[in-house]
Parts: structure tokens; C-alpha cells; sequence
């Protein structure tokens, strides 16, 4: 199954946390999982907080390009296309809001998993909650804007 940073078009995948196309990025993969999308993303040792914990701006990254993929997905969903139509659908950040309910442990493997809370013309909100094993560990509000298709040109 491809994710949805797959189908970036080439002049918009160059994102530090999500791009196919920057080596030294993230690279995260999002894909639905039901109603759901689904992010896995495996922490280094240099992601480090203090010793045993993850560094809180990862983190945000983390929720953030989740979430503005998210809404690219979605947005093709709500209007019965598949994610490799034109024009393409890319959003950027509007606001961020994360909340740290625990310390992040490195080591495991984290998931975050969103949900759309609302669609309203150009903008998509997207609730996201990062887990480390069984436990949540942090959660965030993207509202998300859709770019207009010549930005990055």
C-alpha cells in the first residue's frame, strides 16, 4: 500500500518530517487505517531529550506532518478521487497545538493515529495522538490549509 507522502508531486516532497525527497528528513509513511490514519516512526538516539526520553520538537514535527497529510488524504476521500488525480492536493500548517501528557520513553516504536474533525472549504482539522506502546503520549490539533496549486513553483 502506498502512503500518502507517496504521492506528493516531486516540486512539494522535500519536507524535513515527510518528504520522499529530502535524505536527511523523517520520510514518514501515513496510511488509513479505517477512518483513522496511521503514522509509524522509530526514534534514534540523537532524537534525545534527556537520557531515555524523546525530544518534544520531534515529537511536534511527528504530529504536525502527520496531520497535513492527513488532510491531503482526506480531502481527496471527501471528494471521491484517488490520491494521484489533479490537481493534487498539498496543505501547510495553519495552527499547531500539542499537548505532552507524558514523557515520550525512546526506544519504541511510535504510532500516531488521526482523526478528522472537520472539513470546511480550504481547511481540514485533524485531532492526532501519538502512542509509545500502550501509553499516549502526546496529542495535537493541526488545522491545515490547502496550498494553492502554483506555491513551490
Amino acid at each position: 500500500m502506498k502512503a500518502f507522502q507517496d504521492y506528493y508531486p516531486e516540486h512539494l516532497a522535500h519536507c524535513y518530517g515527510c518528504g520522499r525527497l529530502n535524505e536527511h528528513g523523517y520520510q514518514i509513511k501515513t496510511v488509513w487505517d479505517g477512518d483513522e490514519s496511521l503514522t509509524t516512526f522509530t526514534p534514534s538516539a540523537f532524537h534525545t531529550a534527556i537520557p531515555g526520553f524523546v525530544y518534544g520538537g520531534l515529537l511536534a514535527s511527528l504530529i504536525d506532518c502527520h496531520s497535513t497529510g492527513t488532510a491531503a488524504a482526506a480531502m481527496y476521500r471527501a471528494e471521491g478521487r484517488e490520491m494521484d488525480s489533479l490537481p493534487a492536493f498539498r496543505f501547510v500548517t495553519g495552527t499547531l497545538s500539542v499537548r505532552y501528557v507524558l514523557a515520550t520513553p525512546l526506544g519504541p516504536t511510535l504510532e500516531i493515529r488521526g482523526r478528522v474533525s472537520e472539513i470546511k472549504g480550504r481547511k481540514v482539522t485533524v485531532v492526532s495522538t501519538l502512542w509509545a506502546g500502550s501509553e499516549p503520549t502526546v496529542t495535537g490539533e493541526v488545522v491545515a490549509l490547502q496550498m494553492p496549486e502554483d506555491f513551490g513553483r
